[in-house]
């Protein structure tokens, strides 16, 4: 069974529908042999890393960058699993006021030092609130999901 780790922040009810999309199309019924943890930044930690086999990352744009809790996640979980975690397969949703780059930036600076490696490229939500960036989340939890569980990823 592969194990897949979603560590999202959902500070509004927008942003909680978003990681409540993303954990729906990673538990999609045709995926069958991947078990999905869900889990705020501030609650995951370094043993749930090291107990998946690919990580989604959901975050807000906060002043130009990820999100604070997004960043506590990092800062707690970056060394103990720097050696052990190279090649983990991930992928990030952002939900962006604005334009998102400056938090694609930061999370993609600290992926690459971990030496994990992109699923698919960031998804950036840009602007007013849309419904389909839950469908748009959805399916890349889906596609992570598929992945691991065709042995793609």
């Amino acid at each position: 069974m592969k194990r897949l780790l979603i560590v999202a922040h959902a500070p509004s009810p927008n942003t909680l529908r978003l990681r409540e999309a993303a954990e729906r199309g990673a538990r999609h019924p045709d995926v069958e042999d991947v078990e999905v943890t869900v889990k705020p930044p501030l609650e995951a930690g370094p043993e749930d890393v090291h107990a998946c086999d690919a990580i989604l990352l959901g975050t807000t744009e906060n002043l130009g960058t990820m999100s604070g809790a997004l960043k506590d996640f990092f800062d707690r979980s970056y060394y103990p699993v720097l050696e052990d975690k190279q090649g983990l397969p991930c992928a990030l949703y952002v939900r962006a006021g604005h334009d998102g780059t400056g938090t694609r930036r930061a999370v993609e600076s600290i992926v690459t030092g971990l030496r994990w490696k992109w699923a698919q490229d960031p998804l950036i939500l840009r602007g007013e609130w849309q419904d389909a960036f839950a469908d748009r989340v959805e399916e890349l939890g889906l596609y992570l999901a598929a992945g691991l569980d065709g042995g793609i990823l």
